[in-house]
């Protein structure tokens, strides 16, 4: 691909998901390593609250709408499929994962979900169906890392390009 027809990246607002982070992170390596992430606190396995920003978002007000939500326990049982293909483990309890992305338009009302070509459905997505890849062998992969349970205690702000995806900032939740 020639510079001028990279992919200028995106911002999202995302909670990590460490108990996934080795599996997602293979992914990366397998089908498009320019995108894993540098530094040795960068998470790949993530749930998307917000995303994507064209251009990094005001740090003060990523830090205010981190104060204002409270921690909780999560988990990641069983791997399913979406329509376009995506392998992925929803993120329960959905309830509170959709609360923070609620709360994070409000905060960021200009900000559109996948650029409204999906609905808000909070998961961990760990693959794409691809020959020998499906629901059972990812599945078989995970071996018995599902069901994962984590503590949802912070976001991360992500940027993601070609060959520079970085963590900007992590903002942990008020109580």
């Amino acid at each position: 691909m020639a510079e001028d027809e990279r992919w200028p990246g995106h911002a999202v607002l995302q909670v990590p998901v460490r108990p996934l982070d080795e599996h997602v992170r293979a992914g990366y390596l397998r089908h498009d390593p320019s995108l894993l992430g540098r530094g040795p606190d960068f998470v790949h396995a993530h749930v998307t609250v917000l995303g994507p920003f064209d251009e990094v978002p005001d740090l003060a007000s990523v830090a205010n709408l981190a104060a204002s939500c409270a921690p909780f326990e999560a988990r990641c049982e069983q791997v399913e499929l979406f329509e376009n293909g995506t392998i992925h483990t929803p993120a329960w309890p959905r309830a509170r994962f959709e609360a923070l992305t609620r709360a994070a338009q409000r905060t960021f009302p200009e900000v559109v979900p996948y650029r409204g070509q999906f609905g808000v459905s909070p998961h961990v997505t760990l693959e794409a169906l691809a020959p020998g890849v499906d629901v059972a062998s990812v599945a078989e992969g995970l071996g018995d890392v599902l069901p994962a349970s984590y503590r949802v205690a912070q976001l991360d702000l992500v940027w993601y390009e070609q060959g520079n995806t970085h963590l900007v900032a992590r903002f942990p939740f008020g109580c």
